[in-house]
């Protein structure tokens, strides 16, 4: 009877270690276990992440990143798309992974989820017209600016051209217009979506620059789940691998470079959030 008691005690620990040991398994250990990383992009964001007509199936700069941490870490990908707006709730409540989807960092992003170091800035810019002659960004003090309203840009400009006069509008095309018609000198917003309209222009781009510096940097991380930190390290790890092998540099030239509408330079590498 002793020994039958015995041996039930030991079957009751040994079934409590193991449900300890399931309890506490980590983020990192589920997701080599189910051999598939669920990252969230957003699909109206090109071209970091949009839906190709042709194949209907999600692609751009985000996903790539995706697929090439997913390989680092021995996984395959699944690409999910998501919202803006409910990026950050999807990931807190498990429904993905990692977030790679135009996450910029602030501070209070990050009492909400955890960020690997940065993959990619995106600056804010002011285009203007050559004929002008501006050179330098500090010379559109006291000057109109154009910008969309509700964007980020107009808290660019205020704070680095407080006395500049700021003029919203409802959507890029009609911002982007009001400096093509002379009604501002310049207009703001992030330097993809200038460059982007200024190819649409054809041989008339040559009429507009971009100046420097810009005026406002957004640096975008990974959103991983908080109090997970073998899983950031692990993202970390991977992204710094494939920052020294030039991968990140052919993934940003394949959708941002000089052979693509864009014509962007990349000015910046993987490194920490600061």
């Amino acid at each position: 009877m002793k020994r039958r008691f015995s041996l039930l005690v030991s079957a009751i620990a040994g079934c409590a270690i193991l449900g300890a040991g399931a309890a506490h398994a980590d983020q990192l250990a589920d997701v080599k276990a189910s051999g598939t990383l669920v990252c969230g992009v957003l699909d109206i964001f090109e071209p970091f992440g949009y839906t190709d007509v042709k194949n209907r199936s999600v692609v751009g700069y985000d996903v790539d990143v995706c697929e090439a941490i997913s390989k680092k870490l021995g996984v395959k990908a699944e690409i999910k798309p998501v919202s803006i707006e409910a990026r950050i709730p999807e990931l807190q409540q498990k429904h993905m992974d990692l977030l790679s989807a135009g996450l910029a960092y602030t501070p209070q992003r990050g009492e909400q989820v955890a960020f690997s170091d940065a993959y990619y800035v995106s600056e804010n810019v002011l285009a203007v017209k050559t004929s002008r002659d501006f050179k330098h960004t500090s010379e559109l003090a006291g000057k109109r600016i154009s910008y969309v309203k509700g964007s980020i840009s107009e808290g660019y400009i205020k704070q680095a051209l407080p006395t500049a006069t700021t003029v919203g509008f409802e959507d890029v095309s009609t911002a982007f217009t009001a400096l093509l018609q002379n009604k501002v000198v310049a207009f703001s917003t992030s330097e993809e979506v200038v460059q982007k309209l200024l190819s649409r222009l054809g041989d008339k781009a040559a009429q507009y620059a971009v100046l420097q510096p810009a005026i406002g940097r957004e640096v975008w991380g990974l959103g991983i789940r908080k109090d997970e930190p073998a899983m950031l390290q692990a993202v970390n790890t991977a992204l710094h691998e494939l920052e020294s092998s030039g991968e990140m540099q052919a993934i940003f030239d394949k959708w941002l470079g000089a052979q693509t509408l864009y014509k962007m330079q990349r000015p910046f590498k993987v490194e920490p959030i600061q």
